[in-house]
């Protein structure tokens, strides 16, 4: 199946958008710009205006056509991390009980590193037990940006 990909400008670095003909597919961060096609899949460009309306703190849930790759396990964790409302975090643990698995915290966290599409699939809003940033795979400095912009534009003051 086809893949195809741009790049577009965020306040958290250049981001690469890999979608197939109808589903995005992954965010990668920390990409060069290189040249593209003059056209894509008309989900890259919803995906770059949601982004943007994302970005300036008009947009607070995304609605895109998503197909990552993952497990089924993967796949369930994602599908919860994307119950997490836009302002708010949850710990690992929470999300392993959502789950009905509070025994697998470790591996939702893992399951949580491999998220192909952050920010979309708010990975950053999982935080640890006690309430400290724990990993991120953009960087604990992207994921702290993230929650802090989500913070200013819904008015919680106490994500974290």
């Amino acid at each position: 199946m086809a893949t195809w990909s741009k790049t577009v400008d965020s306040p958290i670095g250049t981001l690469k958008l890999t979608s197939d003909e109808h589903h995005l597919k992954s965010i990668s961060f920390d990409v060069e710009i290189s040249g593209e096609p003059a056209e894509f899949p008309e989900v890259l460009d919803q995906a770059q205006k949601q982004l943007e309306e994302y970005f300036s703190g008009t947009r607070l849930q995304f609605d895109l056509p998503l197909d990552p790759d993952g497990t089924a396990f993967q796949q369930k964790v994602w599908k919860q991390l994307s119950e997490v409302p836009y302002g708010r975090t949850m710990s690992y643990i929470e999300i392993a009980r959502a789950l009905n698995s509070e025994s697998s915290s470790r591996a939702v966290g893992m399951a949580n590193g491999r998220n192909p599409i952050p920010v979309i699939i708010p990975c950053h809003r999982i935080i640890g037990h006690n309430g400290k940033l724990t990993g991120y795979a953009g960087g604990l400095e992207r994921k702290k940006w993230l929650l802090l912009h989500e913070q200013h534009n819904s008015g919680n003051n106490h994500l974290f």
